[in-house]
């Protein structure tokens, strides 16, 4: 999908670039499949923010998406390439043939019209959009919405423009490349989806205002440095200090550098090559 740019009769206008949504075919969601989506603004069932710099924005209808692929081995068609406001994936309107709609995430490449399949026994074509166990899937396949557990659904790359190389298969593991370098290990009955997660070019979007990022819900973030020293470890001081101190968060804990990730759990064991590995 590519980039529009705008004449800039406004401020806003000059550096802002957008999708230009050539790719979706239909504006309208499929109603059978919009559920309500309540805003939360950050704040747990105590009314307490536990995520910042969230709120406002526009309503949205959470579209149900099938991440699971659990209607095996019946075709489906490809009714429409639709946008979804709940991430940066394009999604796809299947038709089943026995009657049943469902939301996927669309690859690069769908189109209207396109069959897709999936199955967890029998051996399917290795094509966009088609779902199989990466034990049926060819080394150097480039995969995504994938399984961390067998059943569980897809879990990885599932944003815009994400993808997944099978690098290798070792006994009941797959070893895979992940968006972030890492190559970690996966059973071979989990399932994973053909092809790339669309709308590649959404990483060169522009926002443009500050506007636009309140009409996607997120707020202001203000700086540790700037607020109270009741406020943030960086607060206070006479002028503009600098905090006086490595960055933190506003509870102590460093930010820039510091690694959160547990070694010691049982995903460290499945971890082939770290992600920050030189």
């Amino acid at each position: 999908m590519a980039l529009k740019k705008y004449n800039p009769v406004t401020p806003g206008q000059r550096h802002k670039t957008n999708l230009d949504y050539s790719e979706y075919t239909k504006k309208a969601p499929e109603k059978s499949l919009l559920r309500p989506k309540k805003s939360t603004g950050g704040r747990n069932n105590l009314g307490r923010i536990t995520a910042y710099q969230r709120g406002g924005g526009h309503k949205r209808k959470y579209r149900l998406i099938d991440f699971r692929r659990d209607k095996f081995d019946i075709p489906a068609k490809v009714a429409a390439i639709e946008y979804d406001p709940n991430r940066s994936a394009p999604i796809a309107l299947l038709n089943y043939i026995d009657g049943e709609k469902r939301y996927i995430i669309a690859p690069v490449g769908m189109k209207v019209g396109d069959k897709v399949l999936s199955s967890r026994e029998k051996e399917i074509d290795i094509q966009l959009g088609n779902a199989m166990p990466l034990g049926s899937v060819p080394p150097g396949t480039f995969v995504y919405n994938i399984e961390m557990k067998k059943g569980k659904g897809g879990q990885i790359a599932r944003s815009a423009g994400s993808s997944a190389q099978l690098m290798a298969k070792d006994g009941p593991y797959a070893h895979l490349k992940m968006p972030s370098g890492e190559v970690r290990m996966i059973h071979v009955d989990c399932l994973a989806v053909i092809g790339q997660v669309g709308n590649v070019e959404h990483e060169n979007i522009s926002v443009g205002k500050a506007g636009k990022t309140r009409w996607l819900g997120r707020r202001p973030n203000v700086r540790g440095v700037a607020m109270n020293p009741v406020d943030h470890p960086m607060g206070g001081g006479e002028g503009k200090s600098s905090g006086g101190r490595h960055p933190c968060t506003p509870w102590g804990k460093p930010t820039k550098g510091y690694r959160t990730r547990n070694r010691k759990k049982l995903s460290g064991k499945m971890i082939v090559r770290r992600r920050y590995a030189k």
